[in-house]
Formats: structure tokens, sequence, C-alpha cells
């Protein structure tokens, strides 16, 4: 890659965005804990270097900081923290007090770097949180932006590139931050936007080959759009060395099965191996209520389904099976654990990351590892897969084992799978399903009284879920028109056995996540 951007992660809740909005400008970008030494940096060649905002004082105690030697290596843009670290290795002073909070107006002092084509005292409206501010710049820098509170919200240095602000470019509540964001990118980077899906299956496609040499590879197929890529990906790579193993886990949509198969088999004709271990995902699950069990139960399945399908793809072909493919994306890796040890919480552990079974055999394969969804459709059409493949909803790997909240039995997943089945149906028929990024319905553990022919009833609530993103690391709940909800929970309660209640979830992320668990 031509340019790419180093964003040192110190635990803002908006870091992902950052990478986000980079991405979108077409230049590459990668989320670092700011521990990476200055060697490794200097070996990473970043044409530029983010520092994230967080949520520490850069005056307390064992905090994240960076080395003023950072500064010397590539153009710098501090965000928030970001701004406050960078002042802090160069000679200012940060100090608590007059916090900011949600949307803020900022007057522009200086219309030239970050500001580029604003004027001279031109107020802009941007998101800040922040309860520190720089109240002294170090030597040799300039106030380039100021709130109307009179807080410092933006500093550069006078001769180096390195720019900082205090609010967030990031965020979609600072309306003209993309334009901040790429005057960094482009005026003082000089970056090359030629970041393209084209240009990532080239890189990866020469990877992978050289990578895999002559062995053989399986590639764990949920029939989502993520293994579907990873897997066309990889066959371009080493063609017929490698067979997809399709796992009918017992934890499936209805009719996934039917469904994947034909799809697959039509449009991708990679050799592919369908594997019944429903009894076997079941029975391990029996009597599991945690979703970290859960997931972690699921995902050492998974390797010894994997690793029996290997032996006999083996027997049959030849060359040992030494790698293995999964459709493992970025926030996939961003929820389940720090990106690279960083200082962001692991909000839950996704089964194919932090779920592996340990000594596994297989090498893995993760060519999507740092795609956010929007990206791996793209490259997906990039490589001709069919609409109906990469537009799909996405639909976890654990499967409906997350959304039976508590247990898992075969009774819940009975009613889960018609009730779900009657959602989709329904959005379908509304021609809705474009508009929604991703709807399930959910089996809660509750029961309540209701009242059907005269008769009491005690029985089970369902939950719907739908919401908007474009990446999956934000969301907002779907606003149905009213008469298409009624519609929905009308044929559920009547056509779903042992249920009396639906609801609908109204919650955007953060603060919940997408699934329930």
């Amino acid at each position: 890659m031509s340019s790419r951007i180093l964003i040192l992660d110190f635990g803002s809740q908006f870091t992902q965005l950052i990478a986000r909005r980079v991405r979108e400008a077409r230049v590459y970008s990668e989320i670092h804990p700011p521990t990476r030494s200055l060697e490794w940096v200097r070996e990473w060649r970043p044409t530029g270097i983010i520092l994230s905002g967080g949520p520490n004082s850069v005056y307390g105690d064992n905090v994240p900081t960076a080395s003023a030697e950072l500064l010397d290596i590539a153009p710098i843009l501090g965000i928030c923290y970001g701004m406050q670290v960078v002042a802090q290795v160069s000679g200012g002073r940060t100090v608590p007090g007059k916090r900011e909070y949600g949307r803020a107006e900022v007057g522009v002092l200086d219309p030239s770097g970050l500001f580029h084509g604003f004027t001279t005292g031109e107020r802009m409206t941007v998101w800040a949180s922040h309860g520190d501010h720089v109240d002294q710049p170090p030597p040799g820098f300039r106030v380039t932006a100021r709130s109307d509170s009179g807080i410092i919200s933006g500093i550069r240095h006078e001769h180096r590139p390195i720019h900082c602000v205090l609010f967030h470019p990031e965020v979609a509540h600072t309306p003209r931050g993309v334009e901040v964001i790429e005057n960094f990118l482009f005026d003082v980077c000089h970056a090359d936007p030629s970041w393209t899906p084209g240009a990532f299956i080239e890189e990866h496609v020469d990877e992978i080959a050289e990578r895999v040499g002559s062995s053989r590879v399986i590639c764990g197929l949920s029939g989502g759009v993520d293994s579907a890529v990873a897997a066309a990906l990889v066959y371009r790579a080493v063609g017929e060395r490698l067979t997809c193993i399709f796992v009918d886990t017992g934890l499936l949509r209805s009719h996934e099965r039917e469904q994947v198969e034909r799809t697959f088999r039509q449009h991708l004709r990679i050799p592919l191996v369908t594997v019944d271990a429903g009894e076997r995902f079941l029975s391990a699950l029996d009597g599991i209520d945690d979703p970290e069990e859960k997931r972690r139960i699921i995902g050492h399945t998974f390797i010894d389904v994997f690793e029996a399908a290997a032996a006999d793809v083996e027997r049959q072909a030849g060359p040992p099976v030494e790698f293995l493919v999964q459709g493992t994306l970025y926030p996939d890796v961003i929820e389940s654990a720090a990106p690279s040890g960083g200082p962001s919480v692991t909000i839950k552990t996704h089964h194919n990351v932090g779920g592996l079974k340990p000594g596994m055999t297989f090498k893995l394969i993760e060519p999507l590892r740092e795609l956010f969804k929007d990206e791996v459709r793209n490259v997906g059409r990039e490589l001709g897969l069919p609409e109906e493949m990469v537009g799909r909803h996405p639909f976890p790997g654990p499967g409906l084992a997350i959304r039976v909240l508590g247990a898992v039995t075969p009774p819940a997943l009975e009613a889960l799978r018609l009730a779900d089945a009657i959602y989709l149906e329904e959005i379908r028929e509304a021609g809705l399903y474009t508009e929604i990024w991703q709807a399930f319905a959910v089996f809660l553990p509750v029961r309540s009284v209701g009242v059907m022919g005269d008769g009491r009833t005690y029985d089970n609530v369902i939950a719907l879920r739908a919401v908007t993103s474009s990446d999956g690391m934000t969301a907002d709940w779907y606003a149905f028109p009213h008469d298409v909800l009624a519609r929905i929970s009308t044929r559920i309660i009547n056509e779903v056995p042992g249920i009396n209640r639906v609801v609908y979830d109204v919650s955007s992320k953060p603060p919940a996540t997408i699934e329930w668990e």
C-alpha cells in the first residue's frame, strides 16, 4: 500500500470511527496500542500517525502516553487526549476544569493545516468529550481554534507537521469533521487515496498464495457474507486446494442449510463438504447459560469438527491440510479484545477470536481481519459474488445459541426458528430488507401471563431486533412502520406455539450491542 495511517488507541470509545473515516477517504489505516515501540512504528512506515482520545488524564499515574521521539517519525494528528499527550511531551501544560461534553461551538483562528478551506473567525459545531484541556501550548505551537467557553480547541506546530484538536472530528456530530481529517490526510500527510477493493484483493491473493505454498486449505463456511468472501478470496489464491466445510450445528435458522448449499454451489463452485454436527453441539451446550461459556464451547467444538473433516479431506486428496480460513472481521477482533493489546476493554469474546481451542493444529488464514462489514461487501462485489450473497444480513457464527438467552434447548430453538422466519418474511414482503442492516428474533428466558380464547396463558416472550448501521461498530434501532410491526407481532403470537408476547428492542449501539449475547 502506497499510504497508510497508524492510529494509536489510548482507549477512546471513538477510535474505531477514526479508522472508518480514514478508510472512507481510500487511505488504509490500522489501530494499534500506544505501547508499540519506536522501532516497530518506524518499521511499519506510517504515512501519518493519529493519536486517539482516551478516558485518562495525562497528569495521572500509570496512564498511557507517547515518546517525544514519536512526533519525529511522521506527521501527527492528536485528538482530545491525543492532543494533551502531544502537549505534555512537548513542554505544554494540561489542566482539569471547564468540562465540555456534547455539542460545542469552536471558532477557527488559523485557516490552514487541519482548517484549510475554513475562514478566519468561522464558527463550527463540534462534538466534545473532555474534562481536561491544554491551557499552555508547548513552545513552538500556535493556537488554531478556541471554543466559545474560551478553551483552546486546536494547536499546531509552526514548522513541523504536528496538528491537534480537542474535539472529535471522527464522529457524525462534528458536521465538518471529515474535512478536518481529510485535510490531515491529503494536505499534511500527502497520502495517496489508492486503497480500493481491487488493490486489497491483489495484495492478499499474493500473500495467501505465498504463505500456503503447496498445502491444502479448509474454510469454515457459515453461509454468511464474511466466510463466503473469505472463501472466494482464498480460492482465487490457491484454487482446488481449498475445500469449504459447512457445519450444520443444529443452531441454524429455518432452511439455512439448504439455502447455503444451493447458493454456494451455484455461484462459487468451490468444493463443499457438509457436516451434520447438530447433536454434538447441542450436547456440548446442555445446561450452559453463560454467553461467554457458550461462545467458548462453540469455538472449541467447531475446531474439533474441522479437524475431523480435514482428516477426511487428506485421505481423499493427498497433501496435508495445514490452514483454516475464517471470515473474522475487524469488529470481531475489536469487541473480543483491545486491538493488538490496547487499553480498550473486551466487550464479548467472538467464538472465532477469543473462543478458539488452545493447541489446535491449524494455522489460521483470516484475510478479512482488518476489514469492516461494508468493506467486506465491496470486496465480495469486486470478486464477482452475487448481491443475494453479499447483501445478506449478518448472522453470528454461534448461530441461534446466542439468540436463545439462557440455556439452549430444542423447544426454545424451534420457537425461535419459527418466529425468526416470520419476522424476516414480513420484512421482505414490506420491501424493507435492504433498508435494515440486521434483523433477528431473540427467545427470552422469561414467561408472562396472557389470555387466548378466554383462557389464561403463561408462555414465553420473543424480542425483535432491527438496526441500521454501516459497519456494526455503531448502530441505531430501526423505526418500523407501525402496521408492519403489528403484523409481525400478530403472526408470531398466532403461529408460534408457546409464545404469547412480542417486544421490540429500541436500544442503540452503544450502549447496547446489536446481539443480545
